[in-house]
């Protein structure tokens, strides 16, 4: 893995699921992760619950896009992750792969969302700890 380990979080949409774990990743590990999600047949916004479940931990996704999943986001990815959705990845040698079993937000409110959000963040804290763990802060 290269000093910055790179995630791809894979969901069918990349509305919902794999939009809050790319968001969570970002928001807890900030530049020490590349993150990128895509999906196998994008929609054409982010799920409006999703949204705004992470609106109430202080995470903006509204100007977040779905975007299709390439062969090169893979092939550019230490990790990739698909999200329970049944999507598969283009599979290249030395590469991680994990498929997170997560509830499909598709269709519930804000309210069904939440505990799903909360599932990804303890997922991602996670990840994190494994890739991309803390530095200590250097003592003078």
């Amino acid at each position: 893995m290269a000093d910055k380990p790179s995630v791809l979080f894979v969901c069918v949409h990349n509305a919902g699921r794999s939009q809050m774990a790319a968001a969570w990743l970002t928001h807890l590990a900030g530049d020490r992760v590349e993150v990128r999600s895509a999906g196998s047949n994008p929609g054409d916004r982010v799920n409006p619950a999703a949204v705004e479940a992470m609106a109430e931990v202080g995470i903006d996704i509204s100007a977040e896009t779905p975007k299709i999943l390439t062969v090169d986001a893979v092939r550019e990815s230490d990790v990739c992750i698909t999200m329970g959705c049944g999507d598969t990845c283009p599979v290249f040698p030395g590469k991680r792969y994990l498929d997170w079993k997560l509830e499909d937000p598709a269709g519930h409110g804000v309210e069904a969302v939440r505990p799903i959000r909360d599932e990804i963040k303890t997922l991602v804290e996670g990840l994190i700890a494994e890739i991309a763990p803390a530095k200590p802060e250097a003592t003078v």
